[in-house]
């Protein structure tokens, strides 16, 4: 594996103010990340990092080389045509970001597009950066579709070596093999490395997998913070103005639907909640219910969506 650290460029301003936050963080810095392309159900992931970035001061701390990571023809970046020439380019960037929270605490966040390519020495490149800067905790965060409700709380699936922060979650599963992803490799990684990770997967009901789902966001800034300590009230207000919205517009919808439709999320409900009173009861298994098939959701829900699309 060729050196990792020919994939990343330090910035001095932002690496200088780093340690002198590390001079009064003795404990050390929590380090957030996401990269756009990975499974992100509800755009789970993108709002967060949309949100912080829009609402907390930030500096650059360290950049990546994108012309290396970066496959441009799967993921064409975007150029502007003016009148008679190009005007703009979106360059891809991937980079560590030194952002403060609402108390002036210092964190890390590493986003951007997820690597296309040298996935390993990425990865150790990332282990290099934790440990130069001190990084005590890595957190990453996404959405999964699920076969849940939008009409009950949103749940959560921990992982990682310190599921621990996160008490009153459990994963539902036993074991899966999936394809992989830069973000999941990276903590594999850094947990062989000895490093405390902890990942964070929002259940977002399916059939709004594909739209920004606010309520699983918020829910995932929530167990971030818990997690973590660090004070983001501006990201949780301006992600819980945004899940109101969004669920007064999926009812409205969804009351415009026909009764196939509405039965099919209270086949989801009943399912649900027999799930819940089972763990209550400490049961395990829960009482059957009768629901449509995964593809039969599936096909109902896609055109439910795609007539929403049209109408916007």
């Amino acid at each position: 594996m060729l050196d990792p650290q020919g994939l990343y460029a330090w910035e001095p301003k932002g690496l200088a103010v780093v340690d002198t936050a590390l001079a009064q963080e003795s404990a050390g810095l929590v380090m957030l990340y996401h990269f756009d392309g990975y499974i992100d159900a509800g755009e789970t992931g993108e709002q967060i990092v949309e949100t912080i970035l829009d609402t907390l001061p930030h500096q650059v701390v360290a950049r990546f080389d994108h012309d290396r990571l970066v496959d441009y023809r799967a993921r064409r970046p975007l150029l502007t045509f003016r009148r008679d020439r190009w005007s703009a380019y979106e360059t891809p960037t991937l980079e560590v970001r030194l952002v403060q929270d609402a108390t002036g605490a210092p964190f890390l966040l590493l986003t951007g597009p997820e690597p296309d390519v040298e996935w390993e020495r990425f990865a150790a490149a990332v282990r290099e950066i934790v440990e130069r800067l001190g990084v005590r905790l890595s957190v990453n965060f996404h959405g999964i579709p699920m076969g849940v409700p939008h009409t009950r709380p949103v749940g959560i699936t921990p992982h990682g070596n310190r599921t621990d922060l996160t008490p009153g979650h459990r994963s539902p599963f036993d074991e899966a093999q999936v394809p992989g992803s830069a973000e999941s490799l990276l903590e594999y990684r850094l947990m062989e490395a000895g490093h405390d990770v902890l990942g964070v997967a929002a259940h977002v009901p399916h059939y709004v997998a594909r739209s920004a789902y606010p309520d699983a966001a918020l829910t995932a800034v929530e167990t971030i913070t818990s997690a973590t300590g660090l004070v983001l009230p501006g990201i949780a207000h301006a992600l819980r103005t945004e899940a109101q919205r969004t669920q007064t517009e999926i009812e409205r919808q969804i009351g415009q639907g026909d009764e196939e439709l509405v039965a099919l999320v209270q086949g989801l409900e009943h399912q649900y909640d027999a799930m819940a009173g089972a763990e209550t009861r400490g049961n395990l298994v829960a009482e059957p219910v009768e629901l449509p098939s995964a593809d039969e959701l599936g096909r109902e829900f896609e055109r439910f969506l795609a007539e929403r699309e049209g109408e916007g």
